[in-house]
């Protein structure tokens, strides 16, 4: 090839290719078939030259290391993947998958970088600059000899082979919007992961810096060459790149999908301003609008999620109570789910404009809660709707509570549920904030209110068996304590504490401070009543026959009882005894 050889060769060659196209412009010689067959052999010539260079210096772009322009640090593939790992768990082959095509990207040979000051986007030079000096030397005859389409499909098939070789680095997939949306939502997202990182990349440094190269080859050309030349090349890529969004943006929703949404919806509103930038003209148009309307679709998708999240947390239908009252699996998930979903509070705010749509002051239907929204005036709307969902879960729990038969274990179960919503919400410095204190201390006083509940239905009974009514006889001789009487009221109390003992040893209270708060509250009702009973009356059962059938237990076996509620597990059906 002329340009691989002699310098002053190549310059000869060129100037015979000047003197054919001055000739060309005389009208006598313009229609001489030699001049003609001159030219296209020439033409011929440096389009074959043309090629040779983009080719023999399109060099792969290496995935060793790039300054990240927004933090101005080195960034490697390792240290993307470690930050994924510490962040979510996923399976073995997803992570080699990110390993081998997850890539940060810098020239494989060693150029200077260009900032542009009002944006991110870092340009690389792509082609040394003798190269495109040729280039642009080539480019300028064959376009002013008419091979303008020559050199514009020559130049393009070259330059998009190597921006396909770099989406292969990147891991890009040529996936269609059909692909997509038959992928398990595991496999989409490691997709979704590597696909911000890449789109990242792509935009900021791959498309950035093929636009610079067609700017330096063929500005001022022609009349907007350079951008042919540069929509020749990276159309077809940047609809690849941007169909995968499209197609998480359109799927079919559910609400495990809502954060990987978010995530997706965030780094495209990032690359947005330099979209605008890379993609300007008039002939790019339809990138910057396709990009416009998935971050348009991926915002409703999750206004559409949350909305949906909200109605199936009101309908969820489970009816089999939970063993032993305690936290149920829906209460978790949901406490679990708002606590995430708060990390997103700055995009989510902005994207949500009403308040939840199944809400209303006096609804009248018994299958959805009544809530007053003027109390929460002041507060965001994504506060607003987390509070809605706080109530329909509270809403549908009360609806569980109410498949247990004992009246005890119902209360039970509304206060371990409510007690592990409060501790979700003070445990989260985010979540506290926009549910706010005086929201906290209403679901506080609830689970409070369900405490004092369960003490009433199951100890007001038992205490009662210790009561002095019911016990004295009184004649026209004599006054005194009826024996059968208190013989009776032992039974009945031991009964009666021996079957809570039992039942109540198998539920359970999984916080171990609300459970021991709840133990002290018993015995100090129970303790006091039981000592002062026994104090009163033990020497008129003790006078009598067998007085171990009656007093069976002390008072400190009453108090090392307590201490076996709430463990979930289940105890002998005859209490522990000390020695007497």
């Amino acid at each position: 090839m002329i340009f691989d050889g002699d310098r002053q060769e190549v310059d000869r060659y060129l100037q015979a290719v000047d003197e054919i196209q001055r000739s060309m412009s005389s009208a006598s010689i313009s229609d001489d078939p030699k001049v003609n067959c001159a030219l296209q052999i020439a033409m011929a010539r440096l389009e074959d030259e043309f090629r040779n260079i983009l080719i023999s210096h399109t060099n792969p772009i290496e995935a060793d290391s790039l300054i990240d322009p927004t933090s101005l640090h080195f960034t490697t593939p390792e240290d993307e993947e470690d930050h994924d790992q510490q962040q979510q768990q996923q399976q073995q082959q997803d992570t080699a998958a990110d390993s081998s095509s997850s890539s940060s990207f810098s020239s494989a040979s060693n150029v200077n970088s260009s900032y542009r000051s009002t944006s991110s986007i870092r340009e690389i030079d792509l082609i040394p600059s003798e190269a495109v000096y040729d280039l642009r030397s080539i480019a300028e005859r064959m376009i002013s000899s008419g091979y303008l389409r020559e050199c514009i499909q020559v130049y393009g098939s070259v330059r998009k082979s190597a921006v396909d070789a770099s989406f292969r680095r990147l891991g890009i997939e040529k996936l269609s919007i059909g692909d997509v949306q038959r992928l398990e939502w595991e496999q989409l997202e490691a997709k979704i992961r590597r696909w911000i990182r890449a789109a990242k990349v792509c935009v900021r440094t791959l498309f950035a810096s093929e636009k610079k190269l067609c700017e330096q080859i063929f500005d001022g050309v022609g009349t907007a060459i350079d951008d042919a030349c540069f929509m020749e090349t990276v159309k077809g890529p940047a609809i690849q790149l941007f169909n995968f969004a499209e197609a998480i943006s359109i799927s079919r929703r559910s609400p495990e999908k809502l954060f990987k949404i978010l995530d997706l919806h965030d780094a495209l509103m990032d690359l947005i301003p330099d979209i605008d930038v890379v993609f300007d003209s008039k002939s790019s148009e339809s990138i910057r609008i396709q990009a416009a309307e998935i971050l348009s679709r991926l915002a409703e998708a999750a206004r559409g999620i949350l909305s949906e999240f909200e109605n199936a947390v009101l309908r969820e239908p489970s009816k089999v109570p939970v063993p032993g009252g305690t936290i149920h699996p829906l209460t978790r998930y949901v406490m679990n789910y708002i606590s995430l979903i708060s990390d997103y509070k700055q995009t989510l705010n902005e994207l949500i404009v009403s308040k939840p749509s199944t809400g209303s002051r006096y609804s009248g239907d018994p299958s959805t809660p009544d809530m007053d929204f003027t109390e929460l005036e002041g507060k965001t709307p994504l506060a607003i709707h987390l509070i809605w969902i706080i109530v329909i879960l509270q809403f549908n729990l009360d609806g569980k509570s109410k498949h247990y038969k004992d009246a005890s274990l119902s209360h039970l179960f509304i206060m371990n549920n409510v007690h592990y919503i409060v501790q979700k919400v003070r445990g989260s410095p985010e979540l506290r904030q926009m549910i706010g204190d005086e929201y906290l201390k209403r679901l506080t006083g609830k689970f409070r209110q369900a405490a004092t509940s369960y003490q009433r239905a199951t100890w007001v009974r038992v205490l009662y068996c210790l009561r002095d009514e019911g016990l004295h006889v009184s004649g026209g001789f004599s006054s005194g304590v009826s024996r059968s009487a208190l013989r009776e009221r032992f039974k009945s109390f031991n009964a009666m504490f021996e079957e809570v003992h039992r039942t109540q040893a198998v539920w359970l209270i999984p916080d171990s401070q609300l459970r021991e708060e709840l133990r002290i509250s018993i015995s100090e009702k129970l303790i006091p009543a039981y000592r002062s009973f026994l104090g009163r009356f033990r020497s008129h059962i003790e006078s009598g026959r067998h007085p171990e059938n009656y007093i069976k237990y002390s008072v400190e076996d009453l108090e090392d009882a307590v201490l076996d509620f709430f463990e979930g597990t289940p105890v002998s059906q005859h209490l522990r005894r000390r020695s007497q």
